[in-house]
């Protein structure tokens, strides 16, 4: 998902009983504010399958957010945000990139930018043998051809797995 599609997700999005969200809608700032808004386009609307995992995750934040939510009392902000501020507010997307620097930083990880576990992500799906329209559409991308331009580059193992591949095929 891109930053402001995770900024975006409301609880209204997600079906934890289904394990998949809906991406419906992102995180912009708007004369200073930030604001919720539909996509431009339906391409971007796309449902995404969650791991157990995940939604186990899901879970635990959402009780963790209903006590935030008592807490704050009438500070408290109504936005059904899935990441929120303190106070139920939307989370600045940027503030995401953030947080993902420091924990990369902190595991040892460096140069760790705005679309580094997206980048992880789609190359790790497309090396293991995902096929492309499953990769395009998990990424919101309007054509598979987007998605080779940007994320087909083969690694070293993968050329080679290819070429074995074929090698066994024919029996070489």
């Amino acid at each position: 998902m891109r930053r402001g599609e995770v900024a975006g997700l409301r609880w209204s999005d997600v079906d934890l009983a289904k394990g998949e969200l809906t991406v419906a809608g992102i995180v912009v700032r708007v004369a200073g504010a930030l604001a919720w808004t539909a996509p431009k386009t339906d391409r971007p609307r796309r449902r995404i399958p969650l791991t157990a995992g995940l939604v186990a995750e899901l879970k635990a934040h959402r009780k963790a957010q209903i006590a935030e939510r008592l807490h704050a009392g009438d500070q408290w902000t109504d936005t059904g945000a899935v990441f929120a501020t303190e106070v139920g507010g939307w989370v600045d997307p940027r503030n995401l990139l953030r947080t993902v620097e420091i924990a990369a930083a902190k595991a040892g990880i460096d140069d760790v930018g705005a679309h580094t576990l997206r980048h992880s992500a789609a190359v790790g799906w497309l090396e293991s043998g995902v096929h492309i329209k499953a990769a395009a559409d998990l990424l919101g991308h309007a054509s598979i051809s987007i998605t080779g331009d940007l994320y087909g580059h083969t690694s070293d193992d993968a050329a080679r797995a290819a070429v074995n591949g074929l090698g066994d095929a024919l029996g070489l």
